[in-house]
């Protein structure tokens, strides 16, 4: 039996933390939570929920994500695939499996939920987000011949694959720094759509001017820096 982890990084997501873990599949081996740096009642609520829940005092997405990923390491098995999913309750935590099939059936080792404009409900992704993602994935096409759509935060990998990239950005790079590892391993990737909604409280990241232009600075220093190597 395939053995999936789950690790999400949240920071104040109280409102939404246990209905994002409520509607994970019954497939999943182990939710892992880590409270990074919440100033609410995440912690207890994602405990209450059945959540194994760490405590990541470094605020950022990465260092949230690296934590998990130490856990994880930490225990006696290790699991066949880890998923990344938000805690905002934006993603639809159900269709993990829809996520993780072309890994157990196409021999891929990365997927990305591609938030596509169909399945997203209107305002869910602000012009922000939609600019840098069409801006991030044209500059991956064009300097690797990428065909990704999407930086989404639901994503699924193999753990070995996972290791293997090394991953080290501590906050807005996260994702794009995982893609484009994936590109110059030469891993077997796709995406697959997957439905969007508005988000339970304000982004952190594109909710403000602040965490936008970080985060675009972040996204395209990963992109150049990998162009040139």
């Amino acid at each position: 039996m395939t053995k999936i982890k789950v690790i999400i990084p949240a920071f104040n997501e109280e409102d939404s933390i246990a209905a994002v873990i409520k509607e994970i599949p019954n497939s999943v081996e182990e939710i892992i939570v880590v409270n990074n740096n919440s100033t609410d009642t995440t912690f207890d609520s994602a405990k209450s929920a059945g959540a194994t829940v760490l405590t990541e005092n470094k605020k950022g997405y990465g260092y949230a994500c690296l934590k998990g990923m130490s856990y994880i390491a930490s225990q006696p098995t290790t699991p066949d695939i880890v998923v990344f999913l938000d805690g905002d309750y934006s993603d639809y935590p159900e269709e993990l499996d829809k996520i993780i099939t072309p890994i157990l059936k196409e021999n891929m080792d990365f997927v990305v939920g591609a938030r596509v404009k169909h399945l997203r409900e209107e305002g869910s992704m602000t012009p922000q987000q939609i600019f840098g993602n069409w801006l991030a994935t044209t500059l991956m096409k064009l300097f690797f011949g990428a065909t990704f759509t999407d930086l989404g935060p639901f994503r699924a990998i193999t753990y070995n694959k996972l290791l293997s990239l090394n991953m080290e950005d501590k906050t807005y790079g996260w994702t794009v720094e995982m893609q484009l590892k994936v590109l110059k391993s030469k891993l077997a990737y796709t995406e697959v759509p997957v439905h969007y909604k508005k988000r339970i409280g304000i982004s952190k990241v594109s909710g403000t001017v602040k965490g936008s232009i970080f985060a675009g600075i972040k996204i395209l220093g990963w992109i150049f820096k990998y162009s040139l190597k």
